[in-house]
């Protein structure tokens, strides 16, 4: 009875990743946990559909999520896993597909990829286990990364890392995407081969419920100048910011960047874009509950929203020290430029 209990609390938690497809797979803690949303494995599937790919080696499968997009694409998948436990709820998972996808446990390094078309490898970055699981040092995945990025020089290949994965030992000739999900940034994909795009080393792909916005360079983007706060504040998406293409953002919006250590871009350009979030600036204040305090209640305001950057600040306990009262909303954002806090009290426009 409790593993039956125990299912039905990870389907209602898997429908977040796998909407409807949840009702009918099985789930581990940890695979539920590593697993690819639904919605960013399709961006994966359609990757290798645009490239030709017509078989795919899924190597680290998990319990199956980027292979199920990949075989709803309409490409075979072979998808192999190191954990039997992962590998048997993987073939479960997968089953519907049926000779269009073969599963087997074994090691990536061990695997025969004679007729793969193109690798897909999800290194795992957790210790073993099926509930509580950490993570590990980089040089500790399974399989290596030596070894991943070695196969993917010879073999088309995507590799799904963390997003915050060091960026000096990313290989230099690869495609980098960075890929938000409703404004989380959940991975970083390295793309080789025919998987990648001519001219594309940077990329920053932002999905935002059902819309799909993208931005692409050949290299990172040079800084935009600092300046003067204006009337709009723009906080840079995630991806953009792991990208680095934020100073081409800022270009876009006829700004430059409030401090040169932090992501926040101002200008006085009445525009947005979908890879920010922006803020009309309603008035600068001091750093301080209590200046902070007294322009709440001048504008009433009952409704407060705080978002803070550079600056070493608990929203939630700073929440406390304010007095919200009255029918009026507002943004408190609190940053810094040099050594200077500043606290801005402003409007979302976007």
């Amino acid at each position: 009875m409790s593993a039956v209990v125990g299912q039905a609390h990870l389907r209602a938690k898997g429908v977040a990743k796998f909407g409807d497809f949840a009702a009918r797979m099985l789930f581990t803690r940890a695979g539920l946990e590593q697993a690819t949303r639904l919605t960013v494995a399709a961006h994966h599937a359609h990757r290798l559909r645009t490239a030709g790919i017509g078989r795919v080696a899924d190597l680290g499968c998990g319990i199956g999520g980027d292979a199920l997009a990949f075989a709803a694409a309409g490409v075979t998948v072979q998808a192999v896993d190191a954990d039997e436990v992962t590998a048997a709820i993987a073939a479960y998972n997968l089953a519907p597909f049926g000779a269009a996808v073969t599963v087997a446990q074994g090691e990536a390094e061990s695997t025969d990829l004679q007729g793969a078309d193109a690798l897909w490898l999800d290194p795992a970055r957790r210790t073993a286990g099926h509930r509580e699981t950490h993570r590990v040092a980089a040089e500790d995945y399974s399989p290596s990364l030596d070894w991943a990025f070695a196969t993917a020089e010879r073999i088309p290949t995507g590799i799904k890392l963390g997003p915050g994965h060091d960026r000096d030992r990313l290989p230099e000739a690869a495609e980098t995407q960075w890929v938000s999900a409703d404004g989380s940034v959940v991975e970083l994909v390295v793309w080789t081969g025919r998987l990648a795009r001519d001219g594309v080393r940077r990329s920053a792909l932002v999905l935002r419920g059902e819309q799909t916005h993208e931005l692409t360079a050949s290299a990172d983007a040079d800084d935009a100048p600092v300046r003067e706060l204006g009337a709009f504040l723009h906080e840079p998406d995630g991806a953009v910011i792991r990208a680095r293409l934020i100073g081409d953002v800022a270009r876009q919006l006829e700004g430059g960047m409030l401090d040169e250590r932090i992501a926040y871009i101002t200008g006085d350009a009445a525009l947005t874009s979908p890879f920010v979030q922006s803020f009309r600036v309603r008035e600068t204040l001091a750093a301080t509950p209590k200046a902070i305090d007294a322009a709440l209640r001048a504008h009433g305001i009952g409704t407060l929203e705080i978002k803070k950057r550079g600056v070493d600040v608990d929203p939630a306990v700073f929440r406390r020290r304010l007095t919200l009262s009255g029918e009026g909303s507002a943004t408190l954002i609190l940053t810094r430029v040099g050594d200077r806090r500043l606290a801005l009290l402003a409007d979302r426009v976007g």
